[in-house]
């Protein structure tokens, strides 16, 4: 593979007529993938959480298998069983430069209290977080994924006492990235558990991922019977963690950080069609942060057209 991107670097200085060959070659190829997917509208039943997802108006549903195949071997992301599908903007492949998603999974281990919503120091707590992230860091490193920067707040939390749904979104940087990441989470709390909502995007499209948040905080409910009102003193069981341990990410304490989702490993060969200073980029900069399936078998095909050739 790295012999193969070496001759495409040195092919695609001196011939600027193979340089465009190969951007249209890989464009195709790329948009054969996106065509692969098989996309879902309307009511679509949850398969964890006793609860529904209604697609809401913009969006398009895509599957729990679908889903993992993009964040692992397009996005280069640790594989999450916990996925249950993702809500894509309509118009925005998900190979596509600008695209980004909503994942969805489930938690359920059990009632979340929400008594101390209205008395976090969300500042103070930021402070924790951080020193939090940066202790993870030393095990993402020996994982083989990049340092994580928690940069700070991209939107600052909110519980939305009516709809039971808690959102905040973070700024993140991995690695010697110069795009930072933007995490946006939605929790929309149940009886017995919650809906993980996470917007994973670059900060560029920080204002197109808020717009949408009115319409995606109502797209998922929970069944009659399992709702957060629902909740019976008695018998239910109440989780470990209130709204403050959420936004902290204390509930991800087994798995750590890297349940943090990036777009780091996106499409990567798609920086052909920025011309030479790209390419130069890539080769004498930072290190490629994942080396997937996807991307394999886009070197191979590059090599087989430069056979043609």
């Amino acid at each position: 593979m790295k012999k193969t991107l070496v001759f495409l670097f040195l092919m695609t200085v001196f011939s600027p007529k193979l340089l465009a060959q190969t951007n249209d070659t890989l464009v195709a190829y790329y948009d054969k993938i996106e065509k692969s997917f098989k996309y879902e509208s309307g009511k679509i039943t949850l398969s964890e959480g006793e609860g529904i997802l209604n697609v809401p108006k913009g969006f398009k549903f895509l599957n729990a298998a679908q889903t993992q195949d993009v964040l692992s071997n397009l996005w280069g992301n640790p594989e999450d069983k916990s996925v249950l599908g993702s809500l894509v903007p309509d118009g925005k492949g998900v190979t596509h430069s600008n695209s980004w998603m909503f994942v969805i999974s489930y938690r359920g281990d059990g009632f979340v209290k929400d008594d101390d919503a209205g008395d976090i120091d969300y500042d103070d707590l930021l402070k924790t977080m951080k020193e939090d992230v940066q202790a993870e860091n030393a095990e993402r490193k020996k994982g083989g994924y990049p340092e994580v920067q928690l940069v700070g707040w991209a939107s600052k939390p909110y519980y939305d006492n009516n709809l039971k749904v808690l959102h905040w979104a973070k700024e993140l940087k991995f690695g010697t990235d110069e795009a930072n990441t933007l995490n946006y989470d939605l929790r929309v709390l149940g009886r017995k558990g919650m809906y993980n909502i996470s917007a994973v995007a670059g900060m560029d499209e920080l204002a197109e991922v808020k717009a949408s948040i009115p319409g995606v905080l109502k797209s998922v409910e929970f069944n009659e019977g399992h709702k957060y009102l629902d909740f019976d003193a008695d018998t239910d069981t109440v989780a470990a963690w209130t709204i403050g341990g959420l936004v902290a990410g204390k509930v991800l304490a087994k798995v750590g950080f890297f349940a943090i989702i990036a777009k780091f490993g996106k499409i990567i060969f798609l920086a052909i069609a920025a011309g030479f200073a790209a390419i130069r980029k890539f080769f004498f900069g930072k290190k490629n942060q994942a080396t997937t399936k996807i991307q394999e078998e886009t070197a191979s095909l590059e090599e087989n057209n430069y056979k043609e050739e």
